[in-house]
């Protein structure tokens, strides 16, 4: 991969679309490991600014590694603070996850 590529997942959504989203990135809060995903268009954009957090699973070295919804709010609150604070690191501003 080239640095002009972004890594992507797709993900199948509970009505059995597929959804590809460019990885954001992956960070760690309180000893546990995250995804942001950016979910994409048909064109490989992103329409509406929506961000989708996850947990990430680790299935070991021969699978792929899974992704686990956050359902728990203080978690999910949590998750949120800790993308934002890496925003700001990366100058993208503030992204209200509460609004999604």
């Amino acid at each position: 991969m080239n640095e002009n590529e972004s890594l992507t997942v797709t993900l199948t959504l509970d009505n059995d679309e597929e959804l590809e989203c460019a990885v954001l990135t992956i960070f760690e809060s309180d000893a546990r490991e995250y995804i942001a995903l950016l979910p994409l268009n048909d064109d490989g954009e992103n329409e509406d600014g929506q961000i989708y957090l996850y947990r990430l699973i680790d299935n070991g070295e021969d699978e792929e590694p899974g992704l686990e919804n956050i359902l728990d709010d203080q978690e999910f609150e949590r998750v949120s603070d800790a993308f934002n604070e890496w925003m700001d690191e990366q100058d993208f501003g503030d992204v209200d996850l509460d609004d999604m």
